[in-house]
């Protein structure tokens, strides 16, 4: 039998359900999610492997419209996934219109590649509700498959990805068979927390931060690890902290245990919280930062 294999890149709009999708195509939690929109802000990979095939499959940022240099870095993320792919996966929900970035839809319309539309949440629709946005993601995109799923529950995904396999075709082994990721641990260590403060504080504070390792020491037992989050301005660094270091500690525990999970050993987390002023539209800052 012929070994199949290809990329298959996740794009969509901020919080129709893309990470969820890609963490139960994969089988693991690689990409953070959250109620908030624009959560993921890098290209993720995550690799499925079986005897016959290699599935790569790559996580965006939501699509947005750009405001700081961050916001355009990410949107590059998205515009080379649609390049680059050999199967496209569209995510879009039950309550978002089709109208919705149409530019990226008219784009999607003329790729050389199979287009699969997934219709996420159907879980909160009824049949006729879904019937009818199939039949009007047919008329936007006539070559497209749609497919209506409810990824949080894993509802549609088994099919989703024998859809998937279907349309791969021959080709290479692109990464070790024991491969579930491109990203070195310490990259998912910043990612959880970056959800921690996701789900810990509100308003514009998750989105003013950013994290990075300062070290990773491993032994056999423990892994010794202290990070920086970089905030914008000195009172969202007092936000941060909370009051006697109280908003910290709790972050930081969350966050531990997570990483404990993740890494398979105990885990010492320090956090350090420090300024860097308007880092979104900082290049220096951005590049240090992984974009």
């Amino acid at each position: 039998m012929a070994f199949k294999s290809g990329f298959v890149n996740i794009i969509g709009n901020p919080n129709v359900g893309k990470s969820t999708l890609m963490n139960q195509l994969v089988g693991e939690k690689l990409s953070i999610i959250t109620a908030k929109a624009q959560t993921t802000r890098h290209r993720i990979l995550g690799i499925v492997n079986g005897d016959d095939f290699q599935v790569v499959f790559s996580d965006t940022p939501g699509i947005v419209k750009p405001v700081y240099k961050l916001h355009e870095n990410m949107m590059r993320f998205v515009r080379t996934a649609i390049t680059d792919a050999d199967v496209i996966l569209y995510v879009t929900d039950v309550v978002e219109t089709g109208d919705k970035h149409e530019q990226i839809i008219n784009k999607l319309g003329k790729v050389q590649v199979p287009v699969i539309v997934a219709i996420n949440k159907t879980d909160l629709a009824d049949a006729s509700s879904v019937a009818l946005l199939t039949e009007q993601w047919h008329e936007r995109l006539p070559t497209a498959v749609i497919v209506p799923i409810a990824a949080l529950h894993g509802a549609g995904t088994g099919d989703l990805f024998e859809l998937i396999l279907k349309n791969l075709t021959e080709g290479p082994v692109y990464y070790p068979s024991d491969s579930l990721t491109d990203r070195p641990e310490r990259f998912f260590v910043t990612e959880i927390i970056r959800e921690k403060i996701f789900l810990h504080y509100k308003k514009e504070i998750p989105y003013s931060c950013e994290v990075v390792i300062d070290s990773f020491k491993e032994g056999d037992d423990m892994v010794r690890i202290n990070a920086i989050i970089y905030v914008m301005r000195e009172t969202q660094k007092g936000i941060i902290i909370g009051h006697k270091g109280e908003m910290l500690k709790k972050t930081g525990i969350k966050a531990r245990l997570d990483i404990e999970k993740f890494l398979g050993k105990r885990a010492f987390l320090g956090l350090q919280v420090k300024v860097a002023s308007d880092w979104r539209n900082n290049d220096n800052a951005l590049k240090r930062f992984g974009y």
